[in-house]
């Protein structure tokens, strides 16, 4: 049975001052103009309070990464490397206390906070190390035409609230490696980590090199539209990722826009429900399945339908949910009011249109707390469970007859961000992967990611390309230097 530790007594995480909490400009740690308050979901109170920026702090980061821009794109590479590797050595050294501030902010287990902090020193480090020089296109006696990559300027790097510095380390290597500069905004409801962050590298990186102001998520405009602001790498949802662009398209600014998802998953005829159950379920709920690449519907064929909803249900039955801070906890609450109160919303139209197979309560209490759910769909692809992405601890199951109605069905609508086929045949699956129209296909897992490997949406669910070689080039200009040998 599912279990909601709740009622335990709380345990005390050891954290970081107010005064810890500071906003990078310019090289300087300064206080925001005004402070604002951050919600621990795990309780649905304030757990600390932080800086709030103005529009004359985003301003004075921005003038700062311009000044800084002209000195760092000049810097030799090598030592762009070393910069790299420094920042993931603090992480690294500071993991506890980072993990810690995360768990208190957006509520994952700790375990996954450490694994997320860890995470992101290793992107640090292996960015660092990434290919970078020209490429020779043409030598010959009649001409010498060489391709080079410049960096962009000041590139705006803009943060969700579900992996705050995992997403963070997905942009700001490559952009700093390109020879760019930074300013990062968090989310306005996960800025703790990323503003503690701040204080730990203040006296390491060159002034203006890397700037991080934080805001009541009021003031994204005055990065997006800025006419001093080169490029914005933006994860978020689809409706703000189109403002951003809109916003951009004002003075052409790059945009790399990694936006929503509502990932379909297809069991073929030829999988077993039991063997697979484990690794659709981790696929579906990590990070309380608020994530943009989670399995988001499950198409499963006729006959084995049930076999699979009761596979399913029993891994959900048997997850611990409560405070990230209890070790026995795998689900952690939904990190804010407005996203619980959305999920709420949505298990009630699954529960009226479909059947609950495991969990659907909402426990009593503080905190944003959704217990794991499997629910029956059948073959309801109107159920707004389906329809829309989720980004909650609930799972939609439905019915197939053929594999070419899943594969239509599985392909319909806005979004192509990732998808995965779970099959014995991996010839078979290939074939599959390869009628879906997304950015990412896994098979026989889903959720798999690495700093090598790019990552891209189709649809709506983004614009350009994060991580891997293709993700570095995101950041640069290309150049091309042609000469004349004759």
């Amino acid at each position: 049975m599912t279990t909601f530790p709740l009622g335990a007594p709380e345990r005390t995480v050891q954290l970081s001052t107010d005064n810890d909490f500071q906003l990078l400009i310019g090289g300087e740690l300064s206080p925001g103009d005004s402070r604002m308050d951050v919600v621990n979901p795990a309780t649905g109170k304030v757990g600390a309070t932080c800086p709030r920026g103005s529009v004359a702090q985003f301003e004075a980061a921005v003038a700062a990464a311009k000044t800084a821009f002209l000195r760092w794109s000049e810097t030799p590479i090598a030592e762009r490397r070393i910069l790299l590797h420094r920042i993931a050595d603090i992480i690294d050294a500071n993991k506890s206390e980072l993990a810690n501030l995360l768990t208190l902010e957006q509520g994952k287990p700790l375990a996954d906070a450490s694994f997320e902090i860890g995470g992101a020193a290793a992107f640090f480090r292996h960015i660092a190390e990434a290919a970078f020089a020209p490429r020779i296109l043409e030598d010959s006696d009649q001409r010498r035409a060489e391709l080079h990559r410049r960096p962009l300027g000041v590139v705006a790097v803009i943060v969700p609230w579900n992996f705050p510095m995992l997403i963070m380390a997905f942009k700001v290597p490559p952009a700093l490696l390109a020879g760019n500069t930074v300013i990062i905004k968090p989310a306005a409801t996960t800025p703790l980590t990323t503003l503690r962050l701040a204080s730990l590298i203040a006296d390491v990186v060159p002034a203006g090199v890397i700037n991080i102001v934080s805001d009541a998520n009021d003031l994204g405009d005055v990065l997006t539209g800025h006419p001093d602001v080169a490029k914005v790498s933006f994860t978020g949802s689809t409706a703000t990722g189109m403002k951003v662009m809109a916003n951009a398209a004002r003075s052409l600014k790059r945009v790399t826009l990694e936006l929503g998802g509502n990932d379909p998953g297809i069991v073929l005829d030829d999988a077993d429900p039991s063997a697979i159950a484990d690794d659709i379920y981790r696929g579906a709920f990590f990070n309380s399945g608020q994530a943009c690449i989670a399995l988001k519907r499950l198409y499963v064929p006729d006959a084995m339908y049930e076999d699979m909803c009761r596979a399913l249900g029993r891994v959900a039955a048997s997850t611990v949910v409560g405070n990230g801070v209890d070790s026995p906890s795998s689900v952690s609450p939904l990190q804010n009011r407005m996203q619980y109160e959305r999920v709420k919303g949505l298990l009630a139209d699954a529960r009226e249109r479909g059947r609950i197979v495991a969990g659907g309560d909402i426990p009593e209490g503080g905190g944003y707390y959704v217990q794991p759910t499997i629910v029956a769909a059948d073959r309801d692809d109107g159920m707004r469970l389906v329809k829309e992405e989720q980004f909650g601890p609930i799972l939609p199951v439905l019915r197939y007859r053929d594999l070419d109605d899943a594969i239509r069905r599985a392909n319909a609508g806005d979004y192509g961000l990732g998808a995965s086929v779970w099959s014995s045949d991996l010839t078979r699956a290939e074939k599959v992967a390869s009628q879906l129209i997304a950015g990412t296909v896994w098979i026989n897992q889903h959720i798999d990611l690495a700093p090598h490997i790019p990552q891209a949406g189709a649809k709506h669910s983004g614009f350009g390309v994060e991580l891997g070689e293709e993700g570095l080039h995101e950041f640069t200009q290309v150049q091309v230097i042609n000469i004349n040998k004759r």
